[in-house]
């Protein structure tokens, strides 16, 4: 299939209309709004990487498991510490987003600065054929008025012919004469202006078709540049994710150290008190032993095999008379 190009394409049939190419200029304008478009997007992505990197290691600085111990805190301190690395490189990404935007603005000036040359001479040229064809056709309009002026005067003078005063016909004669010069000159002048119209078009036509290899030039750059730039856009944030994971996964080996049986033998270790449980609480009789007295350490638990007999039984008829809590009456020991 045949390439289509600019100067094939953008012409008009009318010598003073610049309409093809403005159809061109304008194209170039949207192409460089683009870039510029695209430019802002790198830097606001720039901004938010960047301030995301801020606040990533802000965040990696805070307490996590300071209180934490053993492979549990090994695995949490690398926790952090990969978060700081991860902070790290998108600061470094926000960075090449940033050179990458600056690459697209020095394009994009640059590309600005060599249409402004082109573009000043086109206008320049537009301006001086718009100039010459408007002075062509005026010089036309006056060659076809002289010539009708000169017709008309044949006209007078074939009319008169037989008239027998002579001074009329001299006079016809004259006017005659005067038109056939005027309508000579205007021809003279018409054939130079459309030779000077021709000789600008001339030089209009070999600008244009310049003009629109440059101008397809630059698109086809700008086009490519683009591409080139958001697709090499697109590998930093690939990569950000690759080192991002990258670092994750120290994180993951850390914690696949950890071991929880480890830290709980750790922790026992470290803090333990005492291997006994207290001793269990057992109940007292009031009459197995003397009250303690106020201040004295608590008793004992009776030894298993106590050396002291068993009570008497308060319903023997024995020399000592015990009372029972139950009788109504008690109040001391009687003997």
């Amino acid at each position: 299939m045949k390439n289509l190009h600019f100067k094939d394409f953008f012409w008009n049939s009318d010598l003073t209309s610049t309409g093809g190419y403005d159809a061109i200029v304008q194209y170039l304008n949207d192409g460089k709004r683009t870039c510029k478009e695209v430019e802002d997007f790198m830097k606001a992505r720039a901004s938010i990487e960047e301030k995301y990197a801020k606040d990533l290691l802000g965040l990696s600085k805070k307490v996590c498991g300071h209180n934490e111990m053993n492979t549990l805190k090994r695995s949490l301190d690398m926790f952090k510490l990969q978060t700081e690395h991860v902070s790290l490189s998108h600061l470094q990404l926000s960075h090449s987003l940033r050179e990458e935007a600056k690459k697209l603005e020095e394009f994009r000036e640059k590309q600005k600065e060599a249409r402004k040359k082109v573009e000043q001479q086109m206008d320049a040229l537009h301006k001086q054929k718009a100039s010459q064809y408007k002075k062509t056709m005026d010089s036309k309009k006056t060659y076809d008025q002289k010539c009708r002026d000169k017709e008309e005067a044949d006209q007078n003078v074939n009319r008169n012919t037989n008239t027998s005063n002579t001074k009329h016909i001299e006079k016809l004669f004259s006017k005659a004469q005067q038109a056939k010069q005027n309508a000579e000159e205007a021809d003279r002048l018409y054939q130079q202006n459309v030779t000077m119209v021709g000789k600008v078009r001339d030089e209009w036509l070999k600008e244009h078709i310049k003009a629109c290899e440059m101008f397809e030039k630059h698109s086809m750059e700008r086009i490519n540049f683009l591409r080139n730039t958001v697709w090499t856009h697109l590998n930093l944030l690939s990569q950000q994710c690759v080192t991002s994971d990258e670092l994750y996964e120290e994180v993951r080996k850390s914690f696949e150290q950890c071991d929880v049986q480890e830290d709980i033998e750790h922790f026992v270790n470290l803090r333990q008190i005492d291997d006994k449980p207290p001793a269990l609480v057992v109940y007292e009789n009031f009459y197995s032993g003397q009250r303690a007295q106020p201040g004295a350490p608590p008793s004992r638990p009776p030894p298993l095999n106590p050396r002291r007999g068993p009570l008497p039984d308060p319903t023997e008829n024995n020399d000592v008379i015990y009372s029972t809590v139950e009788d109504a009456g008690y109040s001391v020991i009687q003997y």
